[in-house]
């Protein structure tokens, strides 16, 4: 079962080495990243997620993005999957007791599925425009994200656009937790940025 902080961080391979990227986030005090790497081969994919879970602190999780295989090989504490991925009852199948499964979501009617998914936790976005995702659905908000955390049972990652100025509005609307890319790996100094997200979102 995966232990959802507050903070969800993004290793996205567009900003640089995933591995790199990863270590400065848990040495800026996250606990919980996804390793997203949308080009990688399965080997540079496996090759990197298992780099990662040798520096990753004792208490820190590792989930990966799309690759069921990957996730299952490595040990990941997870896969996440979008709506053209393998379909959670299937990835279900392929991984260990206690692997999580995370689900992308984009309106109310995904959300209400999803929630009947054997899935861990619905992703749902993106709550604000964003640029790390081509093809991006249409933006939620926060009204509808509201909507959603109000009817489903499981709980729900917001994701896109998420900055530290907006995370509190964002958990207010029921999110359990809340994913970010740009606003941490943007800046110069990937670890000090996450050491302010910490302070604000987990205290």
């Amino acid at each position: 079962m995966i232990r959802l902080s507050r903070l969800y961080a993004v290793a996205d391979a567009t900003f640089g080495d995933p591995v790199e990227i990863a270590r400065e986030l848990f040495e800026g005090g996250v606990r919980l990243v996804q390793i997203r790497h949308k080009s990688a081969s399965a080997k540079t994919l496996l090759d990197e997620t298992e780099a990662i879970l040798r520096l990753m602190p004792l208490d820190a999780q590792l989930v990966v993005n799309d690759r069921v295989d990957v996730a299952r090989i490595a040990g990941a504490a997870g896969v996440h999957l979008g709506q053209k991925d393998l379909a959670p009852s299937l990835a279900r199948e392929i991984l260990a007791d206690g692997q999580a499964i995370g689900f992308s979501t984009h309106n109310v009617q995904q959300a209400i599925e999803a929630d009947s998914e054997p899935v861990d936790y619905i992703a749902v976005g993106p709550v604000f425009s964003t640029s790390t995702k081509e093809d991006a659905d249409p933006v939620l908000g926060l009204e509808r994200l509201t909507e959603i955390c109000s009817q489903v049972r499981k709980p729900v990652v917001a994701i896109g656009g998420i900055t530290l100025e907006s995370a509190r509005d964002v958990l207010n609307c029921g999110a359990a937790s809340v994913a970010v890319i740009g606003d941490l790996l943007r800046h110069g100094n990937v670890k000090v940025r996450t050491r302010e997200w910490v302070r604000q979102v987990e205290s």
